[in-house]
């Protein structure tokens, strides 16, 4: 299951991470993320003990979201050590997040 991020756990779960971490970033009032979220718990099932899956709600945790530049939802973030490597908005396939995930491992 996807960790739930927020603005007060971030830094712990996120930037001092030593996995990659892929956080997907949307609102319970959006239908594309909603459709992205079953791919995202698939990805955290997939990626189990080598990365680090969550989601952050925007509506709820606006510190990182604006940090980061996210102006349009779902947006999905890749970070290694604490950087962010990869951004990815709107719904794609499975594969392109498990990829981007791939590419750190």
């Amino acid at each position: 299951m996807a960790l739930e991020i927020t603005d007060a756990n971030f830094d712990e779960l996120v930037l001092k991470s030593d996995k990659p971490v892929m956080v997907d970033f949307w609102a319970e009032w959006c239908g594309p993320c909603r459709m992205l979220g079953p791919i995202i718990e698939e990805v955290s099932k997939d990626y189990d003990g080598k990365a680090v899956v969550g989601k952050l709600d925007v509506d709820s945790n606006q510190e990182f979201a604006a940090k980061f530049g996210v102006r349009n939802i779902p947006t999905v973030l890749v970070f290694k050590n604490g950087e962010l490597v990869n951004r990815q908005v709107g719904v794609s396939p499975k594969n392109v997040y498990t990829e981007s995930l791939d590419a750190l491992l």
